[in-house]
């Protein structure tokens, strides 16, 4: 999978790329990341990305030029599956968004900044919005490092253990049960017996009820949806 970001502040995306489970997926060739930074794709000696918006009003918007021009010189080299804006009022990310992404191939992420982006870029660019939850940042390049992780870690061979992902909050719209490590009693604080019981079939169906009973008492919504 290849995704390419675009952004004006691209060293605000240097580190989360370039360690644990994202770095090795890069190694592993799985996953390439690519930052591009607008500001070269400026208008005037300023290489100027941004303008007062039409009708007045506070913050400055992203221009279409610069955009525009950015992306049509990336889909000449390549058919993406989605250009993604990441915004606000986009739909809510979930673990079955981050499922759907994770199958595609190409992928082109643009993190908004001041007041957002030219309408017209949404229109006639933008196939998907999505925000990753019910507040305002400063730029999208954090969501966006957001989802590049939430996508990443589902790459087949990425994670050491597949099944791994598979067992996740959300994945089966419950929450994920309690988990435990050595020792087995601490202060007297002891692991449940049945998941030193070895059996099999009894772990799982304690870990389902866990799984139920915590979706019922933190978020009941998942269970009527």
């Amino acid at each position: 999978m290849q995704i390419d970001i675009i952004t004006v502040l691209p060293e605000l995306l240097e580190s989360p790329f370039q360690h644990s489970i994202l770095k090795r997926a890069e190694e592993k060739g799985l996953l390439k990341v690519n930052v591009h930074n607008l500001r070269p794709y400026g208008l005037g000696k300023q290489k100027q990305v941004d303008d007062y918006q039409y009708g007045g009003g506070a913050g400055m918007v992203m221009m279409i030029e610069p955009l525009a021009n950015c992306m049509e010189d990336l889909r000449k080299e390549k058919k993406y599956d989605e250009i993604i804006y990441l915004t606000p009022d986009g739909e809510r990310l979930n673990q079955s968004i981050a499922n759907e992404l994770s199958l595609y191939e190409n992928l082109i992420f643009i993190c908004g900044h001041y007041k957002g982006i030219d309408e017209r870029l949404r229109e006639h660019f933008v196939t998907r919005e999505i925000s990753i939850g019910d507040f305002v940042l400063s730029g999208g390049e954090l969501a966006a490092a957001v989802l590049v992780d939430a996508i990443g870690r589902l790459l087949p061979g990425v994670l050491g253990d597949e099944t791994s992902a598979l067992t996740d909050s959300f994945q089966d719209d419950l929450l994920a049960p309690p988990v435990y490590t050595r020792p087995a009693d601490y202060n007297g604080w002891k692991v449940p017996d049945v998941l030193l019981s070895g059996h099999a079939a009894k772990i799982d169906a304690w870990r389902y009820e866990q799984s139920l009973e915590r979706t019922r008492k933190r978020r009941p919504d998942l269970l009527k949806e």
